[in-house]
């Protein structure tokens, strides 16, 4: 039997979400699932309960701004990868680990949660059981096959000035995103133009966390999926050097549905098989 559950997180600056929960019988790990750039927690729920199915616990993590979250993007509303790394992913975490201590955690994250879960994990004290990716990788222009490759600094320049202007990205007009903080797409472009993974206003070191990680990574990738081709997943195992991984590439066939960025969702088991596949 598979149970669901909600937990209510506040952070430190009281921004206030929910967790969705996918809770096995008998859990053999517990994860904390970080999903794509404006994409709410709820649209992971088969993700979940595919795990889930295979006694992995699923902590779905929600981003400020998506779904349940308690704030909303704004002139007056502005957030970056500092408040995302030092305020919600440590308040998931220890709602997790109230919920289920004990178990072995995993961490895990599509697209940008690859990203975000990737630098988390650099910066904690405790190494995790496991590191699941999922059609992620860096932003890196030069890890991109051209030609859009080449085309992709003018988009890291583009969209921050247009957030900045606009007091936030409007995402569903320009094809990117939802509706995100003007922060968050400076810290995310920086990184497209640069390959440095920072937080503006964060000290801590990601760069050098993400060389010190060395729970086994499982990463996924597809390829029908130009927003994150599997050149700029292995840029973004490269920073991890010490981290043991595997790289799958699943096409259509093995999936069941269109092997792009976000078709894998609706028909996530597939994905949740090559995930675990270490396990066995």
């Amino acid at each position: 039997m598979i149970g669901e559950a909600r937990l209510d997180v506040t952070t430190p600056d009281g921004h206030r979400f929910e967790l969705l929960a996918q809770l096995p019988d008998r859990p053999i790990a517990s994860l904390l699932w970080l999903p794509a750039l404006g994409v709410a927690a709820r649209h992971y729920l088969p993700f979940a309960e595919a795990l889930a199915a295979r006694n992995i616990a699923v902590f779905l993590h929600e981003w400020r701004g998506n779904g349940s979250s308690s704030l909303r993007p704004g002139r007056h509303q502005d957030w970056g990868y500092r408040e995302l790394l030092q305020h919600d992913l440590p308040a998931a975490e220890a709602a997790l680990h109230a919920a289920l201590p004990g178990l072995p955690m995993r961490l895990g994250g599509h697209s940008l949660g690859g990203q975000l879960g990737s630098c988390y994990a650099g910066q904690r004290t405790d190494e995790l059981d496991a590191l699941y990716l999922v059609a992620s990788g860096t932003p890196w222009w030069r890890s991109f096959p051209p030609p859009r490759g080449y085309l992709l600094p003018l988009a890291y320049r583009f969209l921050p000035w247009l957030a900045d202007r606009n007091g936030t990205l409007p995402g569903r007009r320009v094809g990117f995103g939802g509706t995100e903080a003007r922060g968050l797409i400076r810290d995310w472009a920086r990184v497209g133009l640069s390959n440095h993974y920072a937080a503006a206003g964060l000290d801590a070191d990601l760069e050098a966390g993400l060389r010190r990680i060395q729970a086994p990574v499982a990463a996924v990738v597809f390829d029908a999926d130009w927003l994150a081709p599997a050149s700029s997943m292995r840029a973004l195992l490269a920073k991890m050097p010490t981290a043991p991984s595997t790289l799958q590439l699943l096409s259509s066939t093995q999936l069941n549905a269109r092997a792009d960025h976000f078709h894998w969702m609706k028909s996530p088991q597939a994905v949740a098989s090559a995930l675990l596949h270490h396990d066995d």
